[in-house]
């Protein structure tokens, strides 16, 4: 809860009114100026279509109302009230967020120095019959009021019962009984192009609805860049999501809960065409245990993931492009304990198949501290089983993996690399326990731009060799035949990542 959507409608409401009296008096002008036209051509107008010529539009339109209907009431309009420190220009949440989504999330911050009282709108979800809402934790953020609209305009105030802020879910409490609960439904039978419906009160309209489609699935988290235990696995749409839809529901065909709506990529902070929802495997899980306990236990293991690619399966002997590709091990972590090691590429975990690096942090992070752990992992082409046990996850752990680059000197990858000396570890902030060669340039238009590589990252394995200096790193990539790819790990702002670069022909 940060920018008053209350503020949004305000200024909506300014554009609305003049262009409905445009809107209205052009309607009169046409009308008046034809109007001999208008009643003359109403007996030679184009018949309307037949019912059988309708009749799969007419059937789909009755299946989203039918649809709309059974769930609209279990989707609430919350309002809170909230005090945020305005020195900080919203707070340390707020300059989290990337900007081209703060006006989502709200935050119009203020100049004056200590707490403010904000207003924002948010939306939320009935899932018990007795009064439990799931929501965004960012909706109910620093709040010292909230209050919940239901269905039928009662406004009931609600209590908040637990928040998680590793994945951005709350849940809120009213004092009412037999309430519509939503049916919960399975986000992992989700397919792309299936239709969805995503309920809310985008601008504060309440009881809206949107229709669109699963755009993409086990996307990343959107604020991953922030933090990389957050985990991903998230449902991409384009059913219109707007500032005030936070919290809101996501639906399958059948009505089915299947996400929780929290954020937009959007340029101006509104719809764009790229919506993001939280899948309800997660949502579950967490509501959940914040029901019962009032707080979450999120599991841990001390790992950086990269999925595994077309590109970079050559490199680890697998045959197939899937799992989960282990790019640093945090030392006295639970997988350091447990025997995983760098450049492992997991499989399976606790018999299930892991398709992907954010599909492995999600199950991990859904697991109880404690929880034995049986992991299938292919190490340099051999399978290998291990036992870990799952740690738990704690505020102060050094987060996982960022993206990363590589180097070489302006040549095939178009990089200069340098030694690492005192000074330049000094001004990239690289512990001494950093090994390899520091990326001083990238030349524009290069294979490493496009790998996303920047100055100050760190190679530390060329080919899954480990380097030591700059002249051992370029020695490494020229030994690389032509036309081969070169797999780089570098190490990025305290965390380490695989790159496949494709290097220049010439």
């Amino acid at each position: 809860m940060r920018e008053s959507t209350n503020h949004l409608v305000a200024i909506m409401k300014r554009f609305w009114a003049p262009a409905g009296i445009a809107a209205a008096f052009a309607l009169g002008a046409v009308l008046y100026a034809g109007h001999g036209n208008v009643f003359a051509s109403s007996g030679n107008g184009v018949a309307p279509l037949d019912e059988e010529s309708t009749a799969a539009l007419t059937s789909l339109d009755h299946a989203m109302e039918a649809v709309s209907s059974r769930v609209t009431p279990a989707v609430v309009n919350v309002a809170v009230t909230a005090k945020v420190d305005a020195k900080d220009g919203g707070g340390e949440e707020m300059q989290q967020i990337p900007p081209e989504l703060r006006r989502f999330f709200g935050g119009m911050g203020g100049q004056h120095q200590g707490p403010q009282i904000e207003h924002g709108i948010g939306s939320g979800v009935i899932i018990t019959s007795d009064g439990y809402i799931v929501t965004n934790n960012h909706v109910v953020d620093g709040a010292t009021q909230v209050k919940v609209t239901l269905h039928d305009r009662r406004i009931l105030t609600a209590k908040v019962i637990g928040v998680d802020k590793l994945t951005d879910l709350a849940v809120i409490k009213v004092d009412a009984k037999e309430l519509p609960a939503i049916a919960w439904g399975d986000s992992t039978k989700l397919k792309p192009g299936q239709t969805v419906l995503a309920f809310g009160s985008p601008f504060g309209l309440s009881g809206t609805i949107t229709r669109g489609i699963v755009s993409a699935l086990d996307r990343p988290n959107p604020f991953a860049d922030q933090d990389r235990r957050k985990p991903g696995g998230y449902i991409q749409t384009d059913a219109a999501i707007n500032p005030g839809n936070s919290g809101g529901a996501l639906v399958n065909a059948r009505g089915e809960l299947v996400g929780i709506n929290t954020a937009i990529v959007s340029e101006s902070g509104s719809f764009a065409g790229a919506g993001f929802a939280i899948p309800v495997q997660m949502v579950r899980s967490v509501s959940e245990q914040l029901i019962a306990h009032g707080k979450i236990e999120h599991g841990y293991l001390g790992v950086n993931l990269n999925d595994v690619t077309p590109e970079n399966a050559q490199f680890f002997n697998i045959s197939d492009a899937s799992g989960a590709l282990i790019a640093q091990v945090q030392p006295d972590s639970p997988a350091s304990k447990g025997g995983l090691k760098q450049g492992d590429v997991v499989k399976e975990a606790n018999g299930q198949t892991v398709d992907s690096g954010s599909a492995f942090q999600m199950a991990v992070s859904q697991m109880q501290p404690g929880q034995a752990l049986k992991l299938n992992v292919v190490r340099d082409g051999k399978p290998v089983t291990l036992n870990l046990t799952v740690g738990a996850f704690k505020d102060k752990t050094e987060e996982a993996s960022n993206e990363g680059g590589a180097a070489e000197n302006k040549g095939r990858l178009g990089v200069s690399v340098g030694d690492l000396s005192d000074d330049v570890r000094q001004q990239f902030q690289i512990p001494a326990r950093v090994k390899g060669a520091v990326v001083e340039d990238v030349r524009q238009g290069s294979p490493a731009e496009d790998a996303a590589i920047q100055p100050g990252d760190v190679i530390v394995e060329v080919n899954r060799k480990p380097v030591t200096s700059a002249s051992e790193t370029v020695s490494q990539i020229h030994a690389v035949p032509d036309g081969k790819d070169v797999l780089l790990l570098v190490w990025s702002h305290g965390n380490a990542s695989y790159r496949t670069v494709h290097p220049d022909s010439n």
